[in-house]
């Protein structure tokens, strides 16, 4: 999810494939409720969004509480969609992979690389089981943490950040990481920020995040009626690469989107945070499980 004051992005190519539904649909990535509330403007009878932040579960549920029982919300991880009370024929699922802003602006949960915050990452908030990016870092064997930043992260340098981050040990913020990262590859004027890649590769091992999209995506097209469509929006290759395979290889699904659809230069000028989105998409054909 992304999105400056958590505007989402690709709203109306979101609305284009979703928002003729005559049915639930499942935004399995609800965040601050952006597409959700989209949808239900344009017409969806009834939308069901699924979280782990119990912060953006609260937040979507004031915004969107002036649409009454067109619009439910339950706090689960998106693999756990079969848990889910779905009322009726499900005609779409929505997927927006990645932190939202609000998650990456607000220094305490520590997604954060121009923040200063405690290093966490985690998505449930530190009631979630499982290890923070601090335990990561901290516990790691060099070797592993160096796998760790290449294969989430798709850093080339990571070796040489991995040294780094021993050498510090033990680091507890953000802020120190950053400047970890940065003291081991340096800093091009204008550039991205070099610990971009690193920050990504540790959210992604905190949440497990390729296994979710991984495990969740066949199941949300179980629950798809024929003619429903399945919507993934993604925003680095390795999210990309399992919707472009789970979406082509299922033969349940009729693919949409021949190329990814990506946001137009206005709404990457108005959104910068738009600028990496692809959307892929597809429709259920056949019998409904």
């Amino acid at each position: 999810m992304s999105g400056d004051s958590h505007e989402p992005a690709l709203v109306d190519e979101v609305t284009g494939f979703l928002g003729s539904a005559a049915g639930t649909v499942l935004d399995m990535t609800l965040g601050a409720g952006g597409h959700s509330e989209a949808l239900l403007e344009a017409g969806v009878p009834r939308v069901l969004g699924i979280d782990r932040d119990p912060e953006a579960i609260e937040m979507a549920k004031e915004r969107l509480a002036r649409f009454g029982e067109r619009f439910h919300a339950l706090q689960r991880r998106f693999s756990e969609v079969e848990e889910a009370d779905v009322q009726g024929p499900v005609a779409g699922v929505l997927f927006d992979l990645g932190a939202s802003s609000m998650q990456l602006d607000r220094a305490e949960r520590g997604f954060g690389y121009r923040v200063e915050g405690p290093l966490d990452m985690r998505m449930g908030g530190e009631a979630e089981e499982g290890p923070s990016a601090a335990d990561l870092v901290n516990s790691l064997p060099e070797s592993e943490l160096a796998d760790l930043i290449y294969g989430f992260g798709e850093e080339p340098r990571s070796r040489r950040i991995a040294r780094a981050i021993v050498r510090a040990r033990p680091i507890r913020t953000t802020d120190h990481l950053a400047r970890v990262v940065a003291g081991a590859l340096g800093r091009r004027p204008g550039g991205p920020h070099p610990a971009r890649r690193t920050f990504q590769a540790l959210r992604i091992a905190v949440n497990r995040e390729l296994e979710e999209l991984a495990a969740s995506l066949p199941r949300a097209v179980e629950l798809l009626a024929p003619g429903g469509r399945v919507v993934v929006i993604s925003y680095h290759s390795l999210e990309d690469r399992i919707a472009k395979r789970t979406l082509r290889d299922d033969e349940r699904l009729r693919v949409l989107t021949k190329k990814p659809v990506r946001p137009s230069e206005e709404e990457v000028a108005r959104n910068p945070r738009a600028r990496s989105a692809r959307l892929r998409a597809a429709e259920r054909i056949g019998e409904a499980a």
